[in-house]
């Protein structure tokens, strides 16, 4: 079977904020992430030359957070398509007060494309105007995480019965530090859902994401402080934990630390069809009995995150 030409969309292009998609473009990566899940597992009819797309490539994994999952699903979707990573972490020679701009531009030149995250909000953008090659961006602070927000929304896709259009989503916990909450509410606002906001007092999500959400025109937006005013007509349940790391005040923290606790008990008055997700690591937000749930579906998002930087690492790189 012959490859797919990239369209201009993915081809070279640095991917930094869901800002950059469109509709076309998300459909047209998540066709590519289908033949890369079809591949990895073998799949009748599915076409083996997608493990060898990026033979002889080089991903720089550049990371001055901690990262469990996002590290390793961008390096062995790497080496999934064939190709081999370079591991870059704090200990660079930023240390020794180099640039971060010098630092990726140095990384460049043993790498075909880079990922980075970065706890300055607007680092990835900003870096990015130094460099030749395509950089993804893993996580500017509390700013974005677009590739998150695309597996997200593959998952939704898949848990749903391929349908996004006209579903309810609920988005529970911290929203303010949240990105990728920021990031997956402005992907979902190209279609037309309704999107449910729920928060502890003061950690709502932020006005300027409210307003690019807004200015699509599409999706219904509600705020409130109780789940149980909107359980029960969610599609999806999108579930987030306390960004600790973000707050300057501790005692605020353990203040809304535990606000929301999703049990089986809180499940009561769901949907059936209700499909329970969150980003992880999560940190007592989900009690352990719901991953019983048949429709608890964050460790099946997470193996999608793989599938999905696959199709992302190889459209930017135009091989697939």
């Amino acid at each position: 079977m012959a490859m797919e030409l990239a369209t201009e969309e993915w081809k070279g292009s640095h991917v930094l904020s869901v800002s950059d998609f469109s509709v076309e473009s998300v459909a047209e990566l998540f066709a590519a992430a289908d033949k890369c899940k079809a591949a990895v597992n073998g799949a009748e009819g599915s076409d083996p030359a997608v493990l060898q797309v990026c033979k002889n490539k080089v991903l720089g994994l550049v990371f001055y957070e901690p990262s469990t999952r996002t590290n390793c699903s961008f390096a062995a979707a790497m080496q999934r398509l064939g190709g081999t990573c370079l591991q870059v972490s704090e200990n660079s020679s930023v240390k020794k007060g180099e640039t971060l701009q010098d630092t990726m531009r140095c990384i460049e030149c043993y790498c075909d494309l880079t990922v980075l995250r970065h706890p300055e909000k607007g680092s990835v953008s900003r870096v990015s105007a130094y460099l030749r090659k395509p950089v993804l961006n893993a996580g500017d602070g509390d700013g974005e995480h677009p590739t998150q927000a695309l597996l997200d929304l593959f998952t939704i896709a898949n848990e749903q019965g391929g349908k996004i259009e006209g579903l309810t989503i609920t988005m529970l916990g911290d929203l303010k530090y949240g990105r990728t909450t920021h990031s997956l509410a402005k992907l979902l606002a190209m279609y037309r859902v309704k999107l449910n906001f729920v928060s502890p007092q003061g950690l709502g999500m932020p006005e300027s994401v409210k307003k690019s959400v807004a200015a699509l025109g599409r999706a219904e937006v509600f705020e409130c402080s109780d789940l149980q005013e909107v359980v029960a007509k969610s599609d999806v349940l999108y579930v987030t934990r306390v960004q600790k790391e973000r707050f300057q005040d501790l005692a605020e923290y353990e203040r809304v630390q535990g606000s929301f606790v999703v049990d089986s008990k809180a499940l009561d008055n769901a949907m059936s069809t209700c499909t329970v997700m969150h980003p992880l690591p999560r940190v007592g937000e989900i009690a352990e009995e719901v991953d019983d749930y048949p429709n608890a579906a964050y460790f099946r998002q997470m193996e999608n995150g793989m599938y999905v930087r696959m199709a992302i690492i190889a459209k930017v790189l135009g091989v697939l």
